[in-house]
């Protein structure tokens, strides 16, 4: 039977697996964090390298925000342990030496693919992104997952491209913001911007919330962030 499709407020589904950081239960592992699921389709592979080098540096801004990340990789976890080592190294001769590559989040190994089956995260379009023996690897997904177990971003990026973790913070933080406030969030936001006043905030609540709200259009309110 096929996977599910999952879609934004669908719940995240739960799976044991084992990791560089040994075995979990996905949803006992995220706890009351919020949790951030991103996958890849081999270890030793040039933008992944590049990418996990840059979630070791942006962890801290992750854990700040109450995030937990977890990577995944369709190799073994012997695989997985060397790889780690080519990221550090790597990530150590291309940055500065007071921004440390550490990879300190677990990466699933998943070389049965059942995570990325239950995540529904094969390559069905690239009939050349497959693995010695034939098997689909796995598209380079990402899942933003609420305390909740809510899936409140996807984003499935092609095998050239590498991924933006200063664009995952942003959308974090709108969302967290969002949760909070009854607010949105405008094209290009970030964290300090001015945000929407949200649509179902009459004028009169407005004025309370937001005392310095802007009414640009009858359904367009701006409002200085409450950050």
């Amino acid at each position: 039977m096929a996977a599910p499709s999952l879609r934004l407020g669908s719940v995240a589904p739960d799976f044991e697996a084992v990791t560089t950081q040994g075995n979990i239960k996905f949803h006992e592992w995220l706890g009351d964090s919020w949790g951030i699921l991103f996958s890849h389709p081999a270890d030793f592979t040039p933008v992944c390298t590049t990418e996990l080098g840059e979630a070791a540096r942006k962890q801290k801004e992750f854990t700040a925000r109450g995030v937990k990340m977890i990577g995944l990789s369709a190799n073994e976890l012997g695989s997985h342990n060397e790889w780690i080592k080519d990221i550090n190294n790597f990530g150590n001769t291309v940055t500065a030496p007071n921004d440390t590559t550490d990879v300190q989040f677990p990466i699933i190994a998943d070389a049965d693919r059942k995570v990325s089956v239950l995540y529904d995260m094969l390559d069905a379009v690239d009939a050349t992104n497959v693995d010695s023996k034939g098997q689909p690897f796995t598209i380079r997904t990402v899942f933003v997952i609420d305390p909740k177990k809510i899936i409140r971003l996807t984003v499935s990026y092609p095998a050239q491209v590498g991924r933006s973790f200063d664009e995952i913070l942003r959308v974090i933080d709108s969302l967290q913001l969002g949760d909070k406030h009854r607010i949105t969030t405008p094209v290009n936001w970030k964290k300090g911007d001015d945000v929407i006043v949200h649509p179902g905030v009459s004028d009169e609540e407005a004025k309370t919330l937001f005392p310095e709200f802007k009414k640009h259009l009858p359904y367009l309110r701006t409002a200085p962030s409450p950050f």
